[in-house]
């Protein structure tokens, strides 16, 4: 294993990693604050 690939790519993908994991995070907490507002409501 002496592909030493450049920190650029590396870089880049864990931060698409992080972006994808902050993403669904959000995603989940807003759902989940939608059908608790729309739930109180009714």
């Amino acid at each position: 294993m002496s592909n030493p690939e450049p920190s650029g790519s590396l870089s880049r993908r864990l931060l698409w990693f992080v972006a994808l994991w902050l993403g669904g995070v959000a995603a989940v907490t807003l759902v989940s604050l939608i059908l608790r507002m729309w739930i109180g409501t009714h």
